[in-house]
């Protein structure tokens, strides 16, 4: 079992989410608690990838071709701590 926590701010973002969009996020949620980064694989429309450059580090998926989830992994545990959920934006913030 992995251990999901938000970030303040992504917290902010998610509650401002269509609800299409939280459906999925919340659905992307419960894979990650049951089955970690692994379990995204079974689904390939979360595009799960690891980011480059100043995201190095980080790891992204997407909910729709528009929203993504933008995650790290803390000390390879079973702990991921979501940075963001957005409109496809990856400026640092």
């Amino acid at each position: 079992m992995w251990d999901v926590f938000e970030k303040k701010s992504a917290v902010k973002n998610i509650d401002k989410l269509p609800p299409s969009i939280l459906e999925k996020y919340e659905f992307w949620k419960s894979v990650v608690q049951v089955s970690g980064t692994e379990g995204l694989k079974a689904f390939s429309g979360f595009k799960d990838h690891a980011l480059k450059g100043e995201w190095k580090g980080f790891r992204s998926s997407y909910l729709n071709d528009a929203f993504r989830v933008i995650y790290q992994i803390e000390r390879n545990e079973v702990r991921i701590f979501v940075i963001d959920v957005n409109h496809h934006d990856y400026r640092r913030k």
